[in-house]
């Protein structure tokens, strides 16, 4: 039978980032995030929910997180749900959490980096702009838009 576990989230980082390393030398990042939804209900007022979401990367992509996003910065990620299981310290009781591994993510507004562009295996960032960082590909030279190119 197949199988699927993808997850695209676009929202605000809740807290900053926290990078530390596994005894391997893996990188690993956690952080959390603030996904809003907005809808109409029957009587025509308008509702808002707010998920939080934990999130973790590893290797390149943790060390990028780590370096350019803060609290508060809006970023796509995509990854896959992970289920955890523990039992509580303090109570003994059995607990479990679904969370977020990141696999890519995309800036979501214009604040990149004060240093310029940076480029490592095949991750390229640039300054300024909205992208895509995906450590299994390689990246893709910007293109310019031209005029007679936009379809309105």
């Amino acid at each position: 039978m197949p199988n699927l576990n993808k997850v695209m989230l676009m929202g605000n980082l809740t807290r900053d980032p926290e990078l530390r390393y596994l005894p391997s030398n893996t990188a690993v990042v956690g952080f959390g995030m603030a996904v809003n939804r907005q809808w109409r209900s029957q009587e025509g007022e308008q509702r808002e929910e707010t998920t939080f979401v934990d999130c973790s990367a590893f290797g390149r992509v943790a060390e990028l997180i780590n370096q350019y996003l803060k609290k508060g910065r809006p970023v796509y990620v995509d990854g896959r749900l992970r289920y955890e299981q523990w039992q509580d310290k303090q109570s003994g009781a059995n607990r479990s959490k679904i969370s977020i591994v990141v696999e890519n993510f995309q800036f979501l507004d214009s604040r990149g980096s004060e240093a310029g562009e940076h480029q490592s295996k095949g991750t390229a960032v640039h300054s300024g702009d909205s992208h895509t960082v995906d450590a299994t590909q390689p990246a893709e030279p910007h293109q310019a838009v031209e005029e007679e190119d936009i379809p309105f």
